[in-house]
């Protein structure tokens, strides 16, 4: 078969080079697919570039062999990736192979989807202008299967729902199957988009029966603003259809579906507006990416953080920290798990909301209801409750959002153990609600929420980072240690953005840096470092200290001072360890210190802001205990120690705006 193919390309090819040798008035693009065919194999070619990354998705079932995504540098023009195309497919048929480009990318990123053979990926990371390759792989629909769904019975009954608002000013679009438009729950509610990418179904006997086809898509725009089973049901639904008929898509087109919409943004523009991303698909950097180019457009994004019993770090969209994450809850508000399957935690979940047995539209008639179980259901209510909040605050970035979303929800409710040992900290543990119809809050108030890092590795000096978000502002860094070797933590600024890094101490297990992320300081905020090892790191004069950060160069132990919050404000050091100071000006902000010693023997010891104030810094104070740790809890400061008759104290740096507070 293959001698068959390399004789008709090489016939194609003859016919070509007849036609330009006839024709004097070629093109440069013919001149280059000339040259190629031309050029003697024998002989090097007279560029020598490095060759270009190559990515493919770490879950093995989810791989699509033959189909990838080009991605080309930044700056690179479309007509240089219409040029980088050509080239390939005039590469590729000199060798007796034929490629089929797809579709091309010219929004979020440059680029191509290509369907050639993997024999031709040699030729193709060697392009010009090429940043990396990444082969297709598989999204999915993020429902418990509809098996199981029949023994999962709802017989609750709802009482009066009053959201503050219906969302009605807020535009979103859903990334899923097709959707069953004349469903009396989202009929003239549901506008289905001429946009569809999706992959043949599996296997020779697919019925794709009209309930089967839009079964996900029409329940999930249900949950989000169905007549009775919706949570923002003023909020209208625009339907791009990215899954076919198992709930099973491709990143590749994930990729042109974001694309579709910022292209139907720029000509018609709809604000505020969220995209719900209700599946998952294994880690990929494109479709991450991509997604982080819309949130910069203006976009809030919300995404499943999967149904895998996993880390959501290993999946996208879910891993994207620019994107919503959300995690899935049962009635009590614990995390959702049903045999093998349940909700992904760990530090990409963003919050948690009710994902289990949720009522709402069903595909199998227009007056039909089911109940459904995932992270898509609970997803599809964090993007209902964000239309709500948006439709309060319009001005609102996503990262303000997340700030509200978060406030508004409910803490601690999450029983701790009922998480993976290794996520328990890291995972933040609330659940969303709707804000309190008495709410003041608004997208200017002081919020803050903790951001982890991944564990660092064991080694000494080892180093683990945390981000903020675009939008946040890092007002302090503290770091966590499960055996307290640790050798403190310090801000560093890379490409514009403060980053917050913790370092692993001589004979630690691995550490985490923790940094605090604020949105609504309304303040010019820099990070300052000690002139030398020992020495103070001081505010200059008018500027508020939100919190401290120390580290030794040596490895050991690195023990924090008590801040001074006087007329001096600053972080003292001990000697041999380099202190930094958190400072913010403005006239309007005001900060001060709480302190908690801790009794007898515990090993953990908290303290609280109290209710009109917002925790901005976190440390622990040693009396001769080993601290291993201190974090952000919601609005408590917690210190964990080795325990002991000395004990530890937890100092809480509490600011807030005077005209807010004033005001309330």
């Amino acid at each position: 078969m293959k001698s068959f193919v390399t004789v008709c390309c090489l016939s194609f090819l003859l016919g070509l080079v007849a036609v330009v040798e006839s024709d004097e008035d070629y093109t440069e693009d013919e001149e280059m697919i000339l040259s190629l065919i031309l050029q003697d194999d024998t002989q090097p070619e007279a560029e020598s570039r490095p060759s270009a990354q190559f990515y493919r998705c770490t879950k093995d079932a989810w791989r699509m062999p033959g189909q990838y995504i080009v991605v080309m540098r930044n700056g690179t023009h479309v007509n240089q990736v219409e040029r980088t195309a050509r080239r390939l497919r005039a590469k590729a048929a000199k060798r007796g192979y034929l490629i089929e480009i797809q579709q091309t990318y010219s929004g979020a990123f440059h680029g191509f989807l290509v369907k050639m053979s993997s024999d031709v990926l040699h030729m193709a990371v060697k392009l010009p202008h090429v940043e990396y390759i990444e082969e297709d792989s598989s999204i999915f629909a993020q429902s418990i299967p509809w098996n199981l769904q029949r023994i999962l019975q709802n017989k609750h009954e709802t009482g009066k729902y009053s959201p503050p608002n219906d969302g009605a000013k807020v535009g979103v679009y859903l990334l899923d199957t097709s959707v069953q438009v004349t469903h009396r729950e989202i009929e003239d509610r549901v506008m289905v988009t001429d946009f569809n990418s999706v992959p043949e179904e599996d296997g020779v006997r697919v019925h794709r029966q009209a309930s089967q086809c839009d079964s996900h898509g029409t329940h999930i725009a249900g949950v989000v603003s169905g007549r009775d089973s919706g949570v923002a049901r003023g909020a209208s639904v625009n339907s791009v259809r990215v899954l076919n008929c198992q709930g099973k898509g491709t990143v590749s087109g994930a990729l042109a579906g974001l694309e579709y919409i910022q292209s139907s943004l720029m000509s018609q523009a709809i604000r505020p507006v969220i995209l719900l991303l209700p599946f998952v698909g294994g880690f990929s950097r494109t479709l991450n990416a991509a997604c982080r180019k819309m949130v910069e457009s203006g976009a809030v994004l919300v995404a499943a953080a999967g149904n895998y019993n996993d880390d959501a770090c290993l999946y996208s969209p879910a891993s994207e920290p620019e994107v919503i994450t959300v995690g899935a809850v049962n009635f009590a508000d614990q995390p959702l798990s049903t045999g093998t399957t349940g909700t992904n935690a760990g530090r990409c979940v963003d919050v948690f909301a009710p994902g289990d047995d949720i009522i709402s539209a069903s595909s199998d008639c227009s007056t039909c209801f089911t109940t459904k179980s995932g992270t898509s259901q609970a997803a599809a209510h964090v993007a209902g409750i964000a239309a709500v909040l948006l439709n309060l605050n319009p001005n609102s970035s996503s990262a303000e959002l997340l700030q509200q979303l978060l406030h508004h929800s409910v803490k601690q409710t999450i029983n701790p153990e009922s998480l993976p040992l290794n996520h328990r900290l890291s995972t933040p543990n609330m659940v969303v609600a709707l804000p309190d119809p008495t709410s003041t809050l608004t997208g200017e108030d002081l919020l803050c929420r903790s951001v982890w890092s991944e564990r660092s590795a064991a080694k000494g000096l080892a180093t683990a980072t945390a981000r903020c978000r675009h939008g946040e502002e890092m007002l302090s860094c503290s770091s966590f240690s499960q055996n307290g070797a640790r050798a403190g933590e310090r801000v560093e600024e890379r490409d514009g953005q403060k980053e917050c890094v913790a370092v692993n101490g001589n004979g630690g297990q691995g550490v985490f840096a923790v940094a605090r992320c604020c949105t609504g300081h309304k303040a010019q905020c820099q990070m300052l470092e000690s002139p030398q090892r020992g020495a103070d790191a001081e505010c200059p004069p008018d500027h508020q200290l939100t919190g401290c950060s120390s580290s030794s160069s040596s490895g050991d132990a690195s023990d924090s001072e008590r801040p001074l919050h006087g007329i001096r404000r600053a972080c003292p050091a001990k000697r041999d360890v380099t202190s930094y100071a958190s400072c913010c000006h403005t006239s309007s902000l005001e900060c001060r210190l709480k302190e908690h010693d801790s009794m007898g023997l515990s090993e953990q010891v908290e303290v609280s802001c109290e209710d009109s104030w917002t925790l901005t810094g976190c440390q622990g104070l040693s009396h001769g205990s080993v601290v291993r740790g201190a974090f952000a809890l919601g609005n408590t400061c917690v210190v964990h120690t080795s325990g002991g008759d000395i004990g530890a104290a937890a100092i809480a740096t509490c600011c807030r705006h005077r005209l807010s507070h004033n005001s309330a």
